[in-house]
C-alpha cells in the first residue's frame, strides 16, 4: 500500500464482503481501523490520530465526531465502507470548527442528531474535484448506510421516514447526487409534506455550505421545524406521533450515542464521590448478575503437577536457546523498570549537611573550628522498588501461536523485575476441556434450563508464585510451551482470580499485566447465554478493579488492542523477531501512571 489515497481511491470492479471467520472478527475490525488512522493521518497531516477501543482518538483524547454513517461494523460493512468513513473522519477534521459546532449545539435529543448529520455532509461536501476516489468512496459509504438504514425497517414509522427524508434531501443538495432510486418512491410524498416547512432553509444548506456558521443557522432551523412537526403530531395526525422527541431520538436506531463530555475520564481521580459510588454500586449489580452452573470441577494447578519434570527440562533448554539468539540486555532493562517502579523512601541520614538538624556527635567541632559549618544532618530519602507484578495469560487455543515468544517475554520481565528488587508472579487460564466438558453434560442432563451462565470447568496456572525466586521457578515458566494446556477461556473469572492473589500481598505497588488477544470464548457458554456474555462480565470485572484503584490493571493485546476491556493496554506485534524495543515500550507502559 504505497498510500492511502492512491489505494483507496482506485476503480473497483466489485466491493467484497469482509469474511470474518479467520482471523477473528476482533483482529479484522482493528487492522481495518488501523488502515483507517492511517488514511486519516495523512489527509489532515495530523500524526497524533489513532483508533482506541473502536473510537477515533487525538493524545488519547476522544474525537467527537459522532455522525452515524461514520461508525462501522467489519459484520455488516464493506471495506469501501470503512474508507468512506475514514475519508469522512478526515473532512470533517479539516473543514470544520468542533468548539463552534459544539457552542451551536441544540438542547432537543432529535435536533441534535440532526444537527449532527448536517455538518458532517457539509464537511464531505468540500472535497475537491482533484480527489475522484474520495467522492466515490464517500457517496458508498453514505448510500450502503441509507440502505442499510432503510433495510432495518426504520421508515415503517412517520418519525424514522420523515428524518430519513430530510437527511437524504440535504445530502442530495449539498453533493449534487440524486435521492436513492431504491426509495425515491417512498420520501417522495414526505418532501412535498415537508417542503413548506423546511424548503427554503434546505436551499439555504448548499448556498451557505462553505460557511460553518451561516450553514448552522439552517441546520438549527430544520431540526426546529422537525422537532415541531413531530411533537405536534404533524403531518398524519396520529397519537403515536405525539410522543416527545427526546424518546424518539432514543429510539431511532441510529448507533449514535451523543453521550456526555468524558475526556476527563481517562483517570479515575476526576470522578466527583457521588458518580464514582454511583459506579461502583453499578458495577456491582452487573457482577451480580454473572452466573456460573457448576464450581464443581474446577481447578488451581501448579505447573509441577501438570507437566513432568523432564518435559519442563526440554522446554526450559528450547526457551533458552531463544532467548539467548535474541540478544536481550537484561541489566539495561532492569534499570529501566527501576526507575518506572521506584519511589523514594526513607533511608538513613546523610550526615556532615550545612544545613538541616543538628548533629549532637559533631557539636566539638564547633569548640575546635568556630566557622564550621558542616554539623548538620538530613534525612536521606533512596529510590526503592516495592512493588509485586502479577502476569495473567490467557492459555486458549489461539495463542498457540505466539505463546513461545510470550513465554520469553513473560521470563525476561520476571527475571529483570528480581534484579530490580520487585516481585513477580506467572499465572494462567484455560479449561478443562473442549466444549464445556463435565457442567455441560450436567446442564444437558437437567433439562438445559434457560440462561445458565457459565457451562466449562476452568482451570488456573500457578506457573511461577510470588514467592518463589525465578531461578527456581524457570523450570516452571517454560511449561507454558506445552500445547495441550490451550483450551478456551474464560477471561472475567481468572481476572477475579489474579486480582484476589495480588490484593492479598503486602507490596505498596500492584500491577497486574493481562496478555491475551481477544475477547472471552467458550462456545458452550456462548452458544446458551445472552449475546456477549462473557465479554460483557470481563468489561465489568476490569472496570471494577480499576475503580477501585488498589490494583494497576494493564494488558499486552497479541495482535490486538485490548482498550476496548482495558483502560492502560499495548498492542504488540509478535509476528516479527523480538527485540529490545518491545520490553521498552512494556516499561513505558508501566511508567504511564505518573
Amino acid at each position: 500500500m504505497t498510500g492511502p489515497l492512491v489505494h483507496w481511491g482506485s476503480n473497483t470492479t466489485a466491493t467484497p464482503q469482509i469474511k470474518v471467520e479467520q482471523p477473528r472478527k476482533e483482529k479484522r475490525q482493528q487492522r481495518l481501523e488501523e488502515l483507517c488512522a492511517a488514511t486519516i493521518r495523512a489527509l489532515t497531516g495530523n500524526p497524533r490520530l489513532r483508533y482506541r477501543g473502536h473510537r477515533l482518538e487525538q493524545d488519547g483524547r476522544r474525537v467527537r465526531i459522532r455522525a452515524p454513517h461514520l461508525y462501522t461494523d467489519v459484520t455488516e460493512d464493506d471495506f469501501d465502507s470503512f474508507r468512506g468513513a475514514a475519508d469522512g473522519l478526515a473532512l470533517r477534521l479539516i473543514h470544520s470548527d468542533a468548539e463552534l459546532h459544539a457552542s451551536l449545539m441544540p438542547e432537543k435529543p432529535l435536533e441534535q442528531t440532526l444537527f449532527e448529520i448536517l455538518e458532517q455532509l457539509r464537511a464531505e461536501a468540500q472535497v475537491s474535484d482533484d480527489h475522484p476516489g474520495i467522492r466515490r468512496n464517500l457517496k458508498h459509504r453514505f448510500v450502503h448506510w441509507c440502505l442499510q438504514y432503510h433495510q432495518s425497517g426504520m421508515t415503517e414509522n412517520q418519525v424514522g421516514l420523515m428524518l430519513f427524508t430530510v437527511i437524504q434531501s440535504a445530502w442530495s443538495r449539498l453533493t449534487g447526487y440524486p435521492t436513492l432510486e431504491e426509495t425515491e418512491g417512498l420520501i417522495e410524498p414526505q418532501r412535498a409534506v415537508l417542503a413548506p416547512h423546511i424548503g427554503t432553509d434546505l436551499l439555504g444548506l448548499r448556498r451557505q455550505r462553505h460557511d460553518q456558521a451561516a450553514f448552522a443557522q439552517h441546520a438549527l432551523g430544520i431540526g426546529r421545524e422537525l422537532s415541531s412537526i413531530i411533537e405536534a403530531g404533524q403531518p398524519s395526525g396520529d397519537d403515536d406521533d405525539e410522543r416527545d422527541s427526546s424518546d424518539i431520538a432514543e429510539n431511532t436506531n441510529f448507533s449514535l450515542i451523543l453521550e456526555e463530555d468524558d475526556d476527563n475520564l481517562d483517570g479515575l481521580d476526576n470522578h466527583n464521590a457521588v458518580s464514582r459510588t454511583q459506579t461502583e454500586r453499578e458495577l456491582s449489580e452487573a457482577l451480580s448478575q454473572y452466573k456460573v452452573f457448576s464450581r464443581e470441577f474446577d481447578r488451581e494447578l501448579s505447573a509441577d503437577k501438570i507437566v513432568r519434570l523432564d518435559q519442563r527440562r526440554t522446554l526450559r533448554e528450547q526457551l533458552d536457546k531463544r532467548i539467548k539468539r535474541q540478544g536481550i540486555n537484561v541489566p539495561r532493562l532492569s534499570r529501566q523498570i527501576a526507575r518506572a517502579l521506584a519511589a523514594p523512601r526513607l533511608d538513613g541520614w546523610r550526615f556532615g549537611e550545612e544545613e538541616g538538624r543538628l548533629d549532637a556527635r559533631r557539636l566539638s567541632r564547633l569548640v575546635t573550628s568556630p566557622a564550621e559549618r558542616r554539623v548538620f544532618r538530613q534525612e536521606q530519602r533512596l529510590p526503592h522498588t516495592d512493588a509485586q507484578v502479577c502476569f495473567l495469560i490467557d492459555n486458549s487455543g489461539s495463542m498457540k501461536e505466539h505463546i513461545e515468544s510470550i513465554c520469553m517475554l513473560v521470563d525476561v520481565l520476571s527475571r529483570a523485575f528480581e534484579q530490580c528488587g520487585a516481585r513477580s508472579e506467572v499465572l494462567g487460564f484455560t479449561t478443562g476441556s473442549w466444549n464445556g466438558g463435565k457442567p455441560f453434560k450436567q446442564w444437558r442432563g437437567r433439562g438445559c434450563p434457560a440462561n445458565p451462565g457459565r457451562l466449562s470447568e476452568v482451570s488456573h496456572i500457578v506457573y511461577k508464585d510470588a514467592e518463589l525466586s525465578w531461578r527456581r521457578a524457570r523450570a516452571n515458566i517454560a511449561a507454558l510451551l506445552k500445547p495441550t494446556l490451550f483450551r478456551e477461556g474464560i477471561d472475567g473469572e481468572a481476572l477475579q482470580w489474579a486480582a484476589g492473589r495480588l490484593q492479598s500481598s503486602s507490596a505498596n505497588r500492584k500491577i497486574l499485566i493481562v496478555i491475551s488477544d481477544g475477547c472471552p470464548m467458550d462456545s458452550m457458554t456462548a452458544q446458551h447465554n445472552p449475546p456477549d456474555y462473557l465479554d460483557h462480565h470481563l468489561q465489568q470485572v476490569a472496570g471494577s478493579i480499576e475503580l477501585g484503584g488498589q490494583i494497576e490493571l494493564m494488558a499486552l493485546g497479541v495482535g490486538l488492542d485490548l482498550s476496548r476491556y482495558y483502560r492502560r493496554s499495548l498492542a504488540m506485534d509478535l509476528s516479527q523477531s523480538m527485540d529490545n524495543a518491545l520490553f521498552y515500550e512494556v516499561v513505558d507502559l508501566l511508567a504511564s501512571r505518573r
